[in-house]
């Protein structure tokens, strides 16, 4: 089955690395095939979150064809900090 796995770093590197795999792999199998861990080597799976299309799931999910597993980075910003910015009056 055909899957991806996407990761974007601060810097604005990105990888989107689509490869073929048999069926019943899990994130974490995809995520280690691409090769990204080692492309990006800051990479914690320990630490960082991971998801299929925005949607947050576990390493040991089992891809369906055509998914997209996305690694996160961490926040680095607390929103309650961050000023929000206001809609301009036209």
């Amino acid at each position: 089955m055909q899957v991806s796995v996407a990761y974007a770093n601060p810097k604005g590197e990105q990888a989107w690395i689509e490869m073929e795999m048999e069926d019943e792999v899990t994130a974490e199998e995809a995520i280690k095939a691409s090769g990204i861990l080692n492309r990006f080597p800051e990479i914690d799976l320990d630490s960082q979150k991971i998801g299929i299309y925005g949607k947050l799931v576990k390493l040991n999910q089992k891809l369906n064809e055509f998914d997209r597993v996305e690694i996160y980075r961490p926040i680095t910003a607390d929103p309650k900090t961050v000023p929000r910015k206001d809609k301009q009056e036209a």
